[in-house]
């Protein structure tokens, strides 16, 4: 199978809106491979903070981004063979990405990595600019959102589960200034791709999120 044939998912929505579940579960359904794109951002913040790189420092971060070593097996995420645990989701390292997301040279450099999880027999990928950028010839786009509301509750929710401290006011503020924030930015802003429908999902659960995306994904395939 040539590498344009592989077929892409290519799930895009702001931050919170369930885009990472749905995906994983669309992509455990169908066999078919998963890319978390907005892990590669939390893992390079992550990783900056550990090595003490500054979060403006473009340069520094593209070059970090270039040489950074990240494995995904299964639901383990591993850094430089180390495990990362619940780090990844705190809200310090989501704000880390935001910053470092904003940056092109950033983006640039993490491109390469991105289209390199696209392998037969076929790949999810979830993220902010999947389809608009990284995927542009994805079978099927969507994207994904939901009230800023749903969003706080659904990650306040996530987090107190963890046993991690949480303010659902405070969480709903950082959506806000997240979604100000990625829509604006001058590389690959948040927002919907030429091609993409629109999945509301306020009003969902995840099981009918997901077969709401394998209905839309099996309709494109019959069109393509």
């Amino acid at each position: 199978m040539a590498h344009s044939d592989i077929p892409v998912i290519a799930i895009d929505g702001p931050s919170a809106s369930g885009k990472g579940t749905v995906a994983q579960r669309v992509a455990a359904t169908l066999g078919f491979h998963f890319l978390d794109s907005g892990a590669l951002y939390r893992l390079l913040g992550l990783a900056a903070q550990q090595r003490g790189i500054d979060l403006a420092d473009e340069g520094g971060l593209a070059q970090l981004a270039l040489q950074m070593d990240i494995r995904f097996e299964g639901e383990s995420i591993w850094l430089y063979d180390a495990l990362v645990g619940d780090e990844l989701r705190s809200e310090q390292t989501a704000a880390a990405a935001s910053q470092v997301a904003a940056l092109p040279a950033v983006r640039a450099a993490l491109l390469d990595k991105q289209r390199a999880f696209r392998q037969a027999p076929g790949l999810v990928a979830d993220g902010r600019d999947m389809a608009s950028v990284v995927f542009t010839d994805a079978v099927c786009k969507v994207f994904l959102t939901a009230s800023a509301e749903a969003r706080a509750e659904r990650r306040y929710k996530q987090l107190i589960g963890k046993g991690m401290d949480a303010n659902i006011a405070a969480l709903l503020q950082e959506i806000r200034l997240r979604d100000e924030r990625d829509s604006q930015r001058s590389v690959a802003p948040l927002q919907m791709a030429p091609g993409a429908t629109l999945l509301d999902t306020t009003p969902l659960s995840i099981e009918q999120a997901v077969a709401e995306v394998l209905a839309r994904y099996r309709a494109a395939s019959k069109e393509s």
